[in-house]
């Protein structure tokens, strides 16, 4: 079963978020706890790491805004 991979809210008021770039490719093995994508909100980017193990296919282009909780990926 695959393993959503959810818009993290990083500060308490975040509704929105830019994906500013994905650390790995779509098809790429990634290890849970590395890091993933990297997430601008709020004059800030944070780093995001994977909640599973597995092959990671991404869904969301880098550069686009999206809600809080929009499902971005899986992990397979």
């Amino acid at each position: 079963m695959a393993t959503e991979i959810i818009l993290a809210k990083i500060g308490f008021s975040m509704t929105e978020g830019q994906i500013a770039e994905w650390m790995a490719a779509d098809g790429d093995h990634v290890t849970e706890g590395q890091p993933l994508y990297a997430l601008e909100a709020d004059k800030s980017t944070n780093e995001v790491e994977a909640p599973a193990t597995g092959i990671l296919r991404i869904e969301a282009e880098a550069g686009e805004t999206y809600e809080v909780g929009t499902v971005i990926g899986y992990i397979e």
